[in-house]
């Protein structure tokens, strides 16, 4: 199954296509599969939530895509919450960018080049077109892959699917599976005719909706500076023949005329009726993923503000459910005021503002009504963890929200949740007044904490706090310590993620493939004793948590073999 889909920059069509009216779905298994792998990899990798980043890329992305003259399947585009610097494409036109790859703080002409090369790999059907063992329409296709990887025989006989351990065997095994496509997707490449072809392709698409065909030598030179080339993964892993691409696009960007920009507000309306439409058709979760995707396309207009007012209107419903002191009305608001805030930015004149203002005014007033029963029941001194966390997301400037905070700090403290603990006696010590008896007790239950946390994100936030140099002195030395012994492939992978640059982020990331390694040492074992369940539940271990590592690599790597 080696590399399925798509890599990195540049792509499609030729100058001269009129663009068609929008998009359709003309292959429905093939699309259907790559909306599950495309799903897959927001739960494992997560999104990127930067709403004014995402906006720049759908702006770009979709006047390339009305420049490149294809109908067979709507464009997507997400980002996704990884830091080391790649984009990949699925054959049914979802295409993803990385955290890290936007970090490098590209400019319009080059992140047209990127985004051009990956429509390019959907448009030129490099992911069909490759000769290989295993493609990924019958890798997806394929509900027991995980079960060839690890050896698990079914012939002792049938599985009970009334038995719910069974069932949730078959769950791991599917996500699992679906997470060696997503990692081959990101860890592997294309040939050099199929990248020469995407990058020619990149060039000829970006000049046509009015961008700079340079921005993909500027882009290829910028990153020649940022990402080593040695690195053995990330970018010039999957986009190799770097010199000769680099030498190639400088030859080639003489050659396009600009065409004159223009927005593709109508190429975005028609492809929101297309995603809308398919969604009709769809399972509730299919569903709920394709309406999402459909308001990011077009957030303008009656069907976006009906797609819009539907989800708030589930969450308020799901809300208002909850029993009165259980009922998170603060987080619900924080959603109207987030759509409320885009409305009035798109549509100022828009009389759906005056719709969400109306509502929000009301679970204002209902929140307000429930705070003498949420301050008479923490006073009172009887109540639970979620009490606590409802009543510091309803009322978050209220004067008790540091005692609470705190509060929830020592509960955390006692149940293990170091990361939660260290957010809310931080939150106690800056909110609650200075020489205050809630100040002091959070100061002290943080000083206990770092000498004893295992979170390597929450040591590295109390390394870098100023608040405090005693507590930052002894969060650092405590994190030196652990960060070469920890015992949590999790624990590492978090710490990578949210401190990727930071000094003590390579011996994270050695240890972390150690780890890794030590994990693929114990699913061999379990695929010698035939236990299927703990072999598939290593395996997507090692493929969320260490992607990048050599473990991975040979899980993937036997895959190619056996599948």
């Amino acid at each position: 199954m080696r590399a399925l889909v798509a890599h990195l920059l540049l792509a499609s069509l030729l100058l001269g296509a009129a663009p068609l009216p929008a998009q359709q779905v003309s292959d429905p298994e093939l699309y259907d599969k790559s909306l599950l792998a495309a799903r897959q990899a927001l739960e494992v990798y997560g999104r990127w939530d930067d709403p004014e980043e995402h906006r720049r890329v759908l702006d770009i992305a979709y006047r390339l895509a009305d420049a490149s003259g294809f109908d067979d399947f709507p464009f997507t585009f997400y980002l996704i919450d990884m830091a080391v610097p790649n984009a990949f494409a699925l054959p049914g036109g979802q295409i993803f960018l990385t955290r890290g790859m936007l970090d490098l703080d590209l400019s319009d002409d080059m992140l047209a080049g990127l985004l051009g090369h990956e429509i390019g790999h959907v448009t030129q059907r490099h992911g069909m077109r490759m000769q290989k063992r295993a493609t990924l329409l019958n890798v997806l296709a394929q509900a027991l892959l995980v079960g060839v990887i690890v050896a698990a025989s079914q012939s002792s006989g049938r599985v009970d699917p009334h038995d719910p351990y069974a069932r949730e065997t078959n769950k791991v095994e599917g996500a699992a599976a679906t997470g060696m496509v997503v990692s081959e997707l990101l860890l592997r490449g294309y040939s050099r005719e199929f990248e020469d072809e995407a990058d020619l392709e990149g060039q000829r698409m970006a000049a046509a909706a009015g961008f700079d065909p340079d921005g993909t030598r500027q882009l290829m030179a910028k990153m020649g500076v940022a990402i080593p080339q040695t690195k053995e993964y990330g970018y010039w892993n999957t986009h190799p023949f770097f010199d000769e691409r680099v030498q190639a696009a400088d030859a080639r960007r003489g050659t396009f005329r600009i065409a004159d920009a223009a927005p593709a507000d109508e190429y975005r309306r028609r492809t929101q009726e297309v995603l809308l439409d398919y969604a009709a058709k769809a399972d509730e979760e299919a569903r709920a993923f394709l309406e999402e995707d459909a308001l990011a396309v077009w957030p303008v207009g009656a069907r976006a503000e009906g797609l819009r007012l539907a989800r708030l209107h589930a969450a308020r419903d799901e809300v208002l459910a909850e029993p009165e002191l259980s009922r998170d009305l603060g987080d619900l608001l924080a959603r109207y005021q987030r759509h409320l805030e885009e409305v009035r930015r798109l549509t100022p004149a828009s009389t759906f503002i005056a719709t969400l203002t109306d509502e929000m005014a009301g679970l204002r007033g209902q929140r307000e009504a429930l705070y003498p029963r949420f301050l008479e029941t923490f006073e009172g001194g009887v109540y639970e963890t979620d009490f606590l966390e409802t009543f510091v997301s309803n009322y978050p400037d209220a004067g008790e929200a540091p005692g609470v905070a705190l509060t929830l700090g020592q509960y955390y403290s006692r149940l293990g949740r170091q990361a939660d603990a260290v957010d809310h006696y931080l939150r106690a010590a800056e909110e609650a007044p200075d020489g205050s008896d809630v100040a002091e007790k959070a100061r002290r239950g943080l000083r206990t904490l770092a000498g004893l946390l295992e979170d390597l994100t929450a040591l590295q936030r109390l390394a870098d706090q100023e608040a405090d140099a005693e507590l930052a002195t002894l969060a650092g030395s405590r994190l030196a310590e652990r960060a070469p012994k920890y015992a949590q492939l999790a624990n590492g992978a978090a710490y990578l993620a949210a401190y990727p640059h930071a000094e003590r982020a390579e011996v994270v990331n050695e240890r972390l493939h150690l780890l890794a390694d030590n994990r693929y040492g114990e699913v061999v074992l379990y695929q010698a004793v035939g236990d299927s369940a703990k072999a598939v539940q290593g395996i997507q271990e090692i493929l969320k948590y260490a992607p990048l590592s050599p473990a991975a690599q040979r899980l993937r790597n036997q895959m190619v073999l056996e599948g």
